[in-house]
């Protein structure tokens, strides 16, 4: 399955999208040289990344017709918090479960689980995501401040 949107960061690491819908999101990663740390088991930065992205798709996946950006997902998200317990080291494929919680009309609060060889959880994480629509094709976000970020 493709993602629904380019992000080229989430496609270098190679992540691949199994299923995103009803509140829900699963993705996959097969780990690989690049993905290793020193102790050669996944980096805490990929097993963050690849929950980061589980719970923004899963936040996304429930169509929100006020917010609406196209018929299959609802509007972007942004990261505003994340909280991340790390159990054991991920190792071979790992994946990603992340889980909308609940949702106001402007935030969304997730949890994610990363799982890693014989099904074992690896890690585990909440979230809270800000709604947002979508910008002008060009468009950088600006900070509360006015500033371009």
């Amino acid at each position: 399955m493709e993602f629904p949107v380019h992000i080229p960061f989430v496609e270098q690491l190679g992540f691949s999208l199994h299923s995103v819908g009803d509140g829900e999101a699963e993705l996959r990663l097969t780990i690989a040289e690049q993905h290793l740390n020193s102790w050669r088991v996944a980096h805490g930065g990929v097993v963050m990344t690849l929950l980061d992205v589980a719970m923004a798709h899963a936040a996304r996946s429930v169509n929100r017709r006020e917010l609406d950006t196209g018929p299959d997902l609802g509007p972007g998200v942004v990261t505003v918090e994340m909280k991340t317990s790390f159990m054991r080291p991920g190792e071979g494929e790992l994946r990603a479960v992340g889980k909308l919680l609940h949702r106001s009309t402007t935030m969304a609060f997730c949890e994610g689980s990363v799982y890693g060889a014989g099904d074992k959880l690896c890690a585990h994480a909440t979230g809270t995501f800000k709604y947002l629509r979508a910008l002008p094709a060009g468009r950088a976000l600006k900070s509360l401040g006015g500033q371009r970020d």
